[in-house]
């Protein structure tokens, strides 16, 4: 990435950084995508813009309150600039308020076959602390020195950094400490309540309708995760404790544990403000109709035809990829190449009306796309 300070870092990053988008413009031209999709991070920046030397439709997604760096530069580059939360000053044609990608893994599992996957009590509350984020050290000392020795059951992400410094100050069974897991999605439906940072594990908390005390980590980029916060916040399903005052987290969490009228209030607020299918959104252009389970983006009359020749899409993500499109499980999760969430069908949504078929082996599918007749973005009224 690029340093933020001036001095020698700075300067070899800004050299290396000149010669990327030539080596963008090659990946391209060996890949030949149909359409860019950067996730933000210093490799979107540069793929987005090689895309727009190509005349390749590229598009850009930011997952949090504010713009990135990488994305404010590539946003001019981009047809389409899909954002998880409205930003002011970002309202025009070529934005699009999708929310944030939610992968399939981390939908949240029914309570009972949750608990009995991650040996959790059947019955009583069960905290969920999600501290594996970056600047997380002070959530996940403060979770093991309140409950560690005695409380209600607790499954707790520290991440790898911090397991073998908590892992003493656990004392009883039914504190699990774990420094991630690939069910992501059963800690999700174990849980009562939720306190967790404010990154984008928010938006895979409100999918699972949990109740959150969110602290958000003070030194993020333009403060962005306390803007994340403050937007569940305000819709009802969480509440926010600024750093400052984190001591007082823990009596808040177990405020909410004795409190299920509220708690039901809060869950039905994070559903509502929820944006589950934001990956259809975006693979739709951030129009038109969401997909269903099941659903799918082709035309009725591509199925069935002959499966000759393959889809492309070219994605660029942050640190190697976008972890939210690539299938990663989230706060405490193993990172894991993947795909798209299955029901994303980039290419054949921005394909859509052009001539020939193409197949799309998308989870081993043979289901045909529409082979352009020529380059057309999905912008209306645009080529």
């Amino acid at each position: 990435g690029l340093p933020r300070r001036l001095g020698v870092g700075l300067a070899g990053a800004l050299a290396t950084a000149a010669g990327a988008p030539a080596a963008c413009v090659r990946i391209l031209r060996r890949r030949r995508p149909d359409v860019v999709l950067g996730g933000g991070g210093y490799v979107s920046g540069p793929m987005v813009l090689a895309a727009a030397l190509r005349r390749t439709p590229a598009a850009v997604l930011e997952a949090d309150a504010q713009l990135g760096l990488a994305n404010r530069l590539a946003a001019p580059f981009a047809e389409r600039v899909f954002l998880a939360l409205t930003i002011e000053g970002l309202d025009g044609p070529k934005y699009r308020v999708t929310g944030r990608p939610v992968p399939h893994r981390s939908r949240a599992m029914p309570a009972p076959d949750a608990r009995r996957r991650l040996d959790l009590p059947a019955k009583g509350s069960v905290v969920l602390v999600l501290g594996g984020s970056q600047g997380a050290l002070r959530l996940n000392e403060l979770a093991a020195e309140r409950w560690g020795a005695a409380g209600p059951a607790v499954l707790h992400l520290c991440g790898e950094r911090d397991y073998a410094m908590l892992r003493d100050r656990v004392a009883r069974p039914d504190y699990r400490l774990l420094a991630f897991t690939d069910e992501i999605g059963a800690a999700y439906g174990a849980a009562d309540v939720a306190l967790a940072r404010a990154g984008g594990a928010v938006w895979e908390l409100a999918a699972a309708g949990l109740p959150a005390v969110l602290v958000p980590y003070p030194h993020a980029t333009a403060d962005h995760q306390l803007k994340n916060a403050l937007h569940f916040e305000a819709a009802g399903g969480a509440v926010v404790v600024p750093e400052s005052e984190l001591e007082q987290a823990p009596a808040v969490v177990e405020e909410l544990l004795v409190d299920p009228a509220r708690r039901e209030r809060m869950r039905r607020a994070m559903l509502e403000i929820a944006r589950p299918e934001a990956a259809d959104e975006i693979a739709l252009g951030g129009g038109g109709r969401r997909l269903g389970p099941g659903r799918d983006a082709l035309p009725e009359a591509a199925r069935g035809r002959s499966d000759r020749a393959r889809s492309r899409a070219g994605r660029a993500g942050g640190v190697g990829r976008s972890r939210r499109l690539d299938g990663v499980s989230g706060p405490g999760g193993r990172q894991v190449a993947g795909r798209p969430p299955r029901r994303a069908r980039l290419v054949a949504a921005f394909d859509r009306g052009r001539g020939g078929a193409r197949q799309d082996h998308h989870r081993g599918d043979d289901r045909l796309l529409p082979r352009p007749a020529g380059r057309r973005s999905w912008l209306p009224g645009r080529r």
